[in-house]
């Protein structure tokens, strides 16, 4: 249908925005990636802006070479993947059963879950449950108090509840039992809210840095976040990399150097998010159902 002239200038506004709204958030990245990738004099003139100027990968060696941070990108990736896969795991148990009409303790088990959204114990309270049992300066401290977020159970309940019965019924006149209809009827539907609940889980455990700071006192196990954080508010770890190198790194700026730390810490979840993009839009349910 062609478009009316009123419809043409609301689109072109709302072009217009969002795309505004995508350089906002995009100039900042492509400006570090300049930041990381320039000499230390074209950073000291002001030279750099959205292009790299006498590019160099020095801040990125020197980063390597010089700080903990490969060994940080190790304990990030361990608390992302273990955790997310316990987040899961413990979040669709928790949904399926809620999702059944039939469940007799539906209503008051999600009453009581929604409650814990609106009042928590609080910080200290926390922290000597966690003391108590021992998971201080353990990932488990960081695992096990988050195992079940009540808002991505309940954006899962939700997609399991628009599952037609008619497939379970069916699978369980062919003999299947709960466990099999859960791995292979329920999960191979859900893949849009699956995915998408694993982002949230994922990206929060990436980007984990109060309770890492409140949990870990072992500096060894410090994550991403903890480890770029400290280097943006302290001098001395620069001061220590300009000890073991004095030459080279004359050449780079404590910009250039957090710049790559920023980016390697921001990078891995870009890469991931892609591959999971595809299943926001996809329908769920499409091509389940015949007539």
């Amino acid at each position: 249908m062609k478009q009316t002239w009123g419809e043409k200038v609301f689109y072109g506004v709302n072009y217009v925005i969002l795309s505004l709204a995508a350089l906002s958030c995009l100039l900042p990245l492509i400006h570090l990636v300049a930041l990381s990738l320039s000499s230390g004099e074209a950073i000291t003139l002001g030279k750099v802006g959205l292009w790299p100027v006498d590019p160099t990968w020095e801040a990125y060696r020197k980063l390597i070479q010089g700080t903990d941070i490969m060994n940080a990108l190790r304990n990030s990736l361990v608390i992302t993947v273990v955790g997310t896969a316990l987040n899961m795991v413990f979040t669709v148990l928790a949904a399926y059963p809620l999702a059944k009409k039939h469940f007799y303790a539906r209503r008051g088990l999600t009453l009581a879950i929604v409650f814990t959204m609106l009042f928590t114990a609080g910080l200290i309270p926390n922290y000597m449950l966690a003391k108590t049992l021992g998971l201080v300066n353990t990932y488990g401290a960081l695992w096990l108090p988050g195992l079940v977020s009540a808002y991505n159970m309940l954006i899962l309940r939700s997609f399991f509840e628009n599952i037609p019965e008619e497939l379970e019924e069916a699978a369980r006149i062919d003999g299947c039992g709960e466990w099999r209809i859960i791995g292979q009827i329920v999960l191979p539907l859900s893949l849009p809210a699956i995915a998408t609940v694993s982002l949230f889980y994922g990206v929060n455990h990436w980007n984990s840095f109060f309770n890492v700071l409140m949990y870990i006192n072992d500096s060894t196990k410090f994550n991403l976040s903890v480890l770029v954080q400290n280097m943006i508010q302290s001098q001395s770890l620069l001061a220590e990399m300009a000890q073991l190198d004095p030459e080279a790194f004359t050449q780079l700026t404590p910009e250039s150097i957090k710049s790559a730390g920023v980016l390697v810490m921001v990078v891995p979840m870009l890469i991931v998010y892609p591959f999971l993009q595809k299943y926001f839009v996809k329908g769920a349910l499409i091509g389940s159902i015949k007539g």
